[in-house]
């Protein structure tokens, strides 16, 4: 099972990676557990964090994300991906640029996902919000 939930997260880097957004959202499992690390109410100066639990939502995320950042210009790198049974955390640093001249940023980043049956039962992400935040709110 350990190698399948490797596959798994690996396949989902890989969309990711390469804005694939819709192909992205057909790995998730419906209804999908899906945490950031953010209050729930979320931040008007990031509208792409907010709860989601269809694949619909999981594919609006990534492209919210994505207007909102130079896709061209995103340097995140994952540093390990540790698999336990159904569990995969995956350790690295976001690396964005703000659209419209804005400032690049970066944050270390922990995702914890659970793959069960090949799809992403679980996507709870844990990053530096107070960073996002001040990038995006023009801090």
């Amino acid at each position: 099972m350990s190698q399948d939930t490797r596959d798994v997260v690996t396949e989902l880097l890989t969309r990711m990676a390469k804005g694939d957004h819709e192909r992205t959202a057909e790995m998730f499992a419906e209804p999908v557990d899906w945490r950031l690390s953010w209050p729930d109410e979320g931040h008007p100066a990031v509208p792409w964090i907010r709860p989601r639990s269809s694949r619909a939502e999981v594919a609006d995320h990534f492209r919210s994300l994505e207007a909102h950042h130079v896709p061209e210009l995103n340097g995140t790198s994952v540093e390990r991906i540790l698999v336990d049974g159904p569990h995969a955390v995956v350790l690295g640093v976001i690396a964005q640029t703000v659209r419209g001249g804005g400032p690049a940023y970066t944050s270390p980043f922990a995702l914890h996902l659970t793959v069960e049956d090949g799809l992403i039962t679980r996507y709870h992400i844990y990053e530096d919000s107070l960073t996002v935040t001040r990038v995006h709110n023009g801090a």
